[in-house]
């Protein structure tokens, strides 16, 4: 199964070229709550979301002590405003009650086990939010699954299973060590302009041979147009 992934990582990287190996680090607790405003968005809106969080509030602690109406005023292109705003706003004051400050730096000292189990009893934390804190705040070699990431991985027969938290637990360690996060990025980049959910490039894919989805001679002789570029992703920059 390496030798297949490692495959699918160089012909991704003629795809898509120059990508990092490994991210630059970012505040963690930045990261968190990043995360937490891109579920069920696209990455644009919730990056407007988390700028005018940072731009309308002198700091976290002010976030914390903030009426909601005035967090959800701040992240209403995001959506899901209320149940965002209330996670938000309770994981601060979890985190400064615990921790006597808001930051999460205390977690660099953690191995990535404990880090999971630390953080997912948070209200609205989840695998694939650790996952992210863990790659994009502490540059760990991490594999974060997303909607595009579980698709695809599923579509390639790396896993098979039906949601991304159980795709993650069966891909993470099928993964050559140092090329977890370049995976990550290469696959959402790519689910995003070929592989996508619905009308798929299967025509224009670079990985046809590889893939073992049933639908894929159906889509590959489809009219499908000329493929749209859609590379923001939030995290790369926070």
């Amino acid at each position: 199964m390496q030798d297949k992934i490692n495959q699918i990582i160089s012909l991704l990287e003629e795809e898509f070229p120059g990508l990092k190996s490994k991210p630059s680090k970012s505040d963690p607790l930045d990261v968190l709550i990043a995360t937490m405003l891109s579920q069920n968005t696209t990455d644009k809106t919730s990056y407007i979301a988390f700028q005018n969080l940072k731009t309308r509030f002198k700091n976290w602690e002010s976030v914390m002590i903030a009426p909601l109406s005035r967090i959800r005023a701040a992240i209403r292109v995001c959506g899901l405003v209320n149940q965002k705003s209330k996670s938000i706003k309770k994981l601060l004051k979890q985190l400064n009650t615990k921790y006597g400050s808001l930051s999460l730096n205390f977690l660099k000292k953690m191995t990535d086990d404990s880090i999971y189990k630390e953080l997912l009893q948070y209200n609205g934390v989840g695998v694939k939010t650790v996952s992210c804190v863990l790659a994009f705040g502490l540059a760990r070699d991490v594999f974060p699954v997303d909607t595009h990431v579980h698709r695809l991985t599923n579509r390639l027969g790396l896993a098979d299973s039906k949601s991304p938290e159980k795709t993650f637990k069966q891909v993470k360690d099928l993964i050559p060590r140092g090329k977890k996060f370049l995976f990550h990025t290469l696959l959402i980049r790519f689910g995003r302009k070929i592989c996508r959910a619905n009308n798929p490039l299967c025509g224009k894919c670079r990985l046809y041979d590889l893939c073992i989805f049933e639908r894929k001679e159906f889509y590959s002789i489809r009219a499908n147009g000329i493929p749209k570029e859609n590379n923001f992703i939030i995290l790369e920059h926070v």
